[in-house]
């Protein structure tokens, strides 16, 4: 399984290159580039997990995951959406790759730490689980500093059980995602500032991307102040994967704002 995520990986890495020569832009200027460079993404991230935690509940929850997006991109989106096609003014900024490129890892991130907190459900966890390798190591956390500089497998194979470490590889990702969501706002932000006069513009999707925010904001300070771990988090973060799918997919295929790439009612 590895080798054919590996294989699709460099796939989708040789194919958005040449969408990038061939259009001379970087290739997340319409629905169908981002989603395969959010499948690109996703996969990179499981083979790095992979790497260092060997479960099958890595890619029987990511692999679908990938196909899904993929096959989405590929099949469901009309012809015209497929077409790579010139960027409007607005959008040929330096920007355009920092602020998209950071917004798209941040929903993978966020996206497979919460399929994580779907296996938590399903798997016999405590209220009483104690995280004891905090990608942050503050709060409220019964935390052994010293394990937090060991290697993840080592962590992973002689600290945790199984449900203990998918709670915890999950809260990590999504914090790694919240992190890259944050900074991809702030970047929003400031090139709306530079293209159209205004910081914020409560567009849909700036709209849902804050929602999204406090979404996982609510679930990070419900495990670093009150001490959640478990089903609790879990649910926010399922909740969190509902919200941000609305605001990559709902907005944009409405047709509705300055982010939307336009389908069902462009």
């Amino acid at each position: 399984m590895k080798v054919f995520i590996a294989i699709s990986n460099l796939t989708l890495a040789s194919q958005l290159t040449l969408r990038w020569l061939q259009s001379g832009h970087f290739p997340v200027s319409n629905l169908y580039e981002s989603l395969c460079f959010l499948t690109w993404t996703s996969t990179l991230l499981q083979l790095l997990i992979e790497r260092n935690y060997n479960s099958p509940v890595i890619p029987a929850l990511f692999t679908p995951f990938s196909l899904l997006t993929i096959s989405f991109a590929s099949f469901a989106l009309p012809e015209q959406l497929q077409l790579t096609g010139n960027l409007v003014p607005a959008l040929r900024s330096s920007w355009l790759v920092m602020h998209v490129t950071v917004i798209m890892c941040s929903y993978a991130a966020l996206m497979l730490g919460s399929l994580l907190s779907l296996a938590v459900l399903f798997t016999n966890v405590s209220e009483e689980l104690q995280i004891r390798g905090s990608s942050i190591g503050i709060g409220g956390f019964k935390t052994n500093f010293s394990n937090l500089t060991k290697p993840l497998v080592e962590n992973s194979s002689k600290l945790f059980s199984d449900a203990e470490y998918l709670d915890n590889l999950s809260y990590r990702i999504i914090t790694l995602g919240f992190l890259l969501l944050t900074f991809g706002l702030i970047s929003g932000a400031v090139w709306a500032n530079e293209a159209w006069g205004t910081w914020w513009s409560w567009d849909p999707k700036e709209t849902w991307a804050l929602i999204s925010w406090l979404v996982y904001a609510a679930y990070l300070h419900a495990r670093i102040t009150k001490g959640w771990q478990g089903r609790k988090p879990a649910l926010i973060a399922l909740f969190g994967l509902f919200v941000v799918i609305i605001c990559y997919l709902g907005v944009n295929l409405l047709g509705i704002g300055l982010h939307s790439y336009g389908w069902f009612l462009s």
